[in-house]
């Protein structure tokens, strides 16, 4: 009965960790050979444990990104698409985003931009991060208080004058300690032609590109070599 109590009480005060590793210590005969001090650990260490899963859950969910499966340990970097492995693992430890600093990533369709994109989010939500994945559209002022805003498909479509001055004023409410990472087909070089607006271009050309990290894709198509690896297995 006390000890039914005891994971009650557990529960209630929501140590839901410590509660199913108190449960399994119970049926685990080695367990009871162990000191008081050292099974109290384990129990504490469970605790941190389920909090920074479910944090991890929670964080990812909220983030929406396309692909929430994309992770960084997983991305070849042997490919000829011009990834730098040392940059990417420095972009990985997520310091730009303690700076607000913001990453470009450019190349052609087919190349990896979104799936590189969410893996960078997913690593900054491991870190604990709050993480906000969006096509790039017009409702942005909502966004500002985000860690890490990653934009999709800059450039896409044409942009209009509300949207110029709506991205403006997001970005400078995100200058101050906030991360921004966009992707697009388009160089760098050509989005101030792109924003077609030469006052509000130096503005919010300034924001975003000054002190970011670039990273430029090339080579082939990465859906058209999953597409002719599957002609050939067929």
């Amino acid at each position: 009965m006390l000890t039914q109590q005891t994971v009650t009480h557990l529960r209630t005060l929501r140590l839901d960790g410590m509660a199913r590793a108190f449960e399994e210590q119970l049926t685990q005969p080695v367990a009871t050979g162990l000191a008081f001090e050292d099974r109290f650990g384990l129990l504490v260490d469970r605790e941190l444990a389920w909090r920074d899963t479910r944090r991890l859950e929670r964080l990812l969910k909220q983030a929406k990104l396309k692909y929430p499966g994309a992770c960084i340990e997983d991305l070849d970097t042997r490919s000829a698409r011009g990834l730098d492995p040392r940059q990417l693992a420095s972009l990985a430890g997520a310091d730009w985003i303690r700076a607000g600093h913001n990453v470009l990533i450019t190349g052609a369709t087919g190349l990896g931009k979104t799936w590189l994109a969410c893996a960078l989010g997913q690593a900054a939500c491991r870190q604990g991060f709050a993480v906000l994945y969006t096509r790039f559209s017009r409702r942005l002022q909502q966004l500002a208080r985000i860690d890490l805003l990653i934009l999709d498909d800059w450039g896409l479509a044409p942009i209009g004058q509300s949207e110029r001055t709506d991205l403006l004023e997001l970005l400078d409410d995100r200058t101050t300690g906030k991360a921004t990472l966009i992707t697009s087909q388009l160089p760098v070089e050509h989005w101030y032609a792109y924003l077609n607006d030469p006052t509000l271009a130096d503005a919010i050309l300034d924001r975003i590109v000054h002190g970011s990290h670039r990273l430029a894709l090339k080579g082939e198509s990465l859906r058209k070599r999953t597409t002719e690896k599957g002609s050939r297995k067929s």
